[in-house]
C-alpha cells in the first residue's frame, strides 16, 4: 500500500475536503501537521503552548483518513524549517507521494501530466493502484515541443492503463508554455497527478510549479516522487534535525 504524506499548517486551519479524503481510501495517509516557529521561539517552548490545541485537530484528520482503520497515522512538528522537516518525514514514513490539498468534492475525473523529467513508469504505477476499480476517468496530459513522440510516449501509457481496466483518454500539448498549458489542461478535472521535476522534493514544494497548479487549478495536486530524491531524503533523515520537536502517533 502506497503511503502518501498530507503537510497541513495545522495551527492556520489548514484541512482537506471529503473528496480528497475518499479519494486516497486506497492508500495510506500520513497527516503531517507542522508549525513553523520564529527563530527566536524555542520548539519546545511552541510544544508546550499549542501542542494540545494541534493534537486534538490532527486526530480529526487522521480519522477522516482511516487511522481507526489503520489506514492513517499523524505527526506534528513544531519547527524552524519545514523544508528540512517535510523531506525528513517524507525518508522516514517512506511516502512516495506527497498531496498539496485543495478543495474539491467527488473525484470522478482525473488529470494525470506526463510533461517533464518525470518518473512515467511510478505515475502510472500509482495511478494504477489509486483508481483501482473505481469509476474515475484519467486524462493523460503531456506537453512538448516534439509531437511524434510526445504521441508515443502518451498511447505507451495509456496502454498500460488501459490493461489495467481504467478509462483512458489523451491530450497533448505541442509548442505551448508547459505551465499554462497543464492549467487549462485541468478544468473539468477534480485532482491532478504529476511527477517531480526538480531535484529534490523540497524545491516543488515551496513555491515552485506544483504550488503554482494546486494555487490555479483549486483541486488537490498529488505529487509522485522521484526514486533518487527519496535515496537523498532517506541520507537527510538520518542526520539529526535540532530544529524540530516531532510527536508521532
Amino acid at each position: 500500500m502506497t503511503r502518501i504524506l498530507v503537510p497541513l499548517a495545522i495551527l492556520e486551519g489548514e484541512s482537506v475536503s471529503a473528496g480528497l479524503t475518499t479519494l486516497l481510501e486506497p492508500m495510506h495517509v500520513t497527516v503531517l501537521g507542522y508549525h513553523v516557529l520564529p527563530e527566536q521561539t524555542p520548539p519546545d517552548q511552541a510544544r508546550l503552548q499549542y501542542e494540545e490545541r494541534a493534537t486534538d485537530a490532527l486526530e480529526d484528520l487522521a480519522a477522516e483518513f482511516g487511522a481507526d482503520e489503520g489506514t492513517a497515522d499523524y505527526r506534528l512538528v513544531f519547527t524552524h524549517d519545514r523544508k528540512q522537516t517535510f523531506d525528513r518525514v517524507a525518508a522516514e514514513t517512506a511516502s512516495d507521494v506527497y498531496a498539496i490539498p485543495g478543495a474539491t468534492g467527488p473525484v470522478e475525473n482525473l488529470l494525470v501530466a506526463l510533461t517533464g523529467d518525470v518518473a512515467v513508469e511510478r505515475i502510472v504505477s500509482f495511478v494504477t493502484e489509486l483508481v483501482g476499480g473505481r469509476d474515475i476517468g484519467v486524462t493523460l496530459f503531456l506537453a512538448t515541443d516534439d509531437e511524434h513522440a510526445g504521441r508515443e510516449a502518451l498511447e505507451a501509457a495509456a496502454v498500460t492503463l488501459f490493461d489495467e481496466g481504467l478509462h483512458v483518454r489523451t491530450e497533448l500539448a505541442v509548442d505551448e508554455p508547459p505551465l499554462e498549458a497543464l492549467v487549462d489542461a485541468a478544468t473539468g478535472h477534480d485532482a491532478i497527478v504529476m511527477g517531480e521535476q526538480a531535484p529534490s522534493l523540497r524545491s516543488l514544494i515551496f513555491g515552485e510549479e506544483t504550488e503554482r497548479v494546486a494555487a490555479e487549478s483549486i483541486g488537490p495536486v498529488l505529487v509522485v516522487r522521484n526514486i533518487e530524491d527519496a535515496d537523498e531524503s532517506v541520507e537527510a533523515a538520518e542526520r539529526p534535525s535540532p530544529s524540530d520537536v516531532t510527536d508521532d502517533s
